[in-house]
């Protein structure tokens, strides 16, 4: 039996509470998973899991091996990491899952930097607004936009994005150019509606100037929960949008959006960088939240 094999194996069958899904996350078959877990067992003597038809348990003593062979799969990554070769050059695979319009506005035309920098590291990157398990998915870090209320996460700020009205030169000469907020509820101005994954409601527009503040939801036409294709929808005249700088600086320059209530503020988007708490911050993924630090001060801003 291979005992590192083995420990990783339990270890991902309990963050996983399945083997079938420690398998995959393994690259492995669930039998092989299962043998090395029962071979574990065997030489501890010790009952680690509690398995029944639909589901794993971990045991009390299967919970205080867990919590010490994640301690020492972690020094041993240490260890390999410390040697000159491999910190200077950090290898291996990171899965990471980034919201959709970073990928492609910011993350991916940036990559080429970053592997320049990092040529052995392979990302697998999911590009998504959705809800991502962590720790059944098996992904190393997410980015993401608003508050990390999730609290079994260890949360990194790397940035404060600021928000801005927007629409189209054409939207605005069909219906008019609203000079305060309150007039996206009037007439004939519509609004495109961004479904915020975390709470399942479309998010309001709020805004101040001086002592005065407004919370404006908007008539939408059109409810997506895709930040791409919110772009799109605003970009193809079907309402009012409001977006974070980044997405519509490139629209605005080129003049397909125009930025409207100009003297108001929009407080600013938190992102950040989560990951497990037991996940072991490899050299991997700490040069990954560097460049991604680094990045966001470069692009995220006004």
């Amino acid at each position: 039996m291979d005992r590192i094999n083995a420990m990783q194996a339990f270890a991902r069958v309990v963050e996983t509470g399945s083997f079938t899904k420690a398998a995959d996350t393994l690259g492995m078959s669930k039998t092989s998973v299962t043998q090395l877990v029962q071979q574990l067992e065997a030489r501890l003597r010790v009952r680690l899991l509690n398995r029944t038809t639909r589901k794993v348990n971990v045991t009390a003593d299967g919970a205080a091996y867990y919590e010490r062979v994640v301690r020492l799969l972690a020094d041993i990554d240490d260890a390999e990491t410390s040697l000159s070769s491999a910190s200077a050059a950090p290898r291996g695979r990171l899965r990471v899952d980034v919201p959709s319009p970073l990928a492609r506005l910011l993350l991916i035309p940036a990559l080429p930097g970053f592997y320049a920098r990092y040529p052995d590291i392979q990302l697998t990157l999911g590009a998504s607004d959705r809800i991502v398990d962590i720790i059944e998915e098996n992904v190393d870090c997410v980015v993401r936009g608003g508050e990390i209320t999730d609290q079994s996460l260890v949360a990194r700020h790397v940035a404060d994005l600021k928000l801005g009205v927007y629409a189209t030169p054409g939207y605005l000469q069909e219906v008019g150019r609203p000079v305060h907020p309150r007039q996206l509820e009037e007439g004939r101005q519509r609004t495109v509606s961004y479904l915020w994954f975390r709470t399942g409601k479309a998010l309001p527009l709020v805004m101040q100037r001086g002592e005065e503040r407004v919370e404006v939801q908007g008539r939408s036409l059109l409810t997506v929960d895709d930040g791409n294709a919110y772009l799109a929808a605003g970009l193809a005249g079907l309402g009012a949008l409001w977006l974070p700088h980044y997405m519509a600086r490139p629209h605005l320059a080129s003049g397909e959006l125009v930025a409207l209530f100009e003297d108001w503020q929009m407080a600013p988007m938190p992102l950040y960088l989560a990951f497990p708490p037991n996940r072991h911050v490899s050299a991997k993924l700490r040069v990954f939240i560097n460049w991604v630090v680094e990045l966001m001060a470069e692009h995220a801003g006004p």
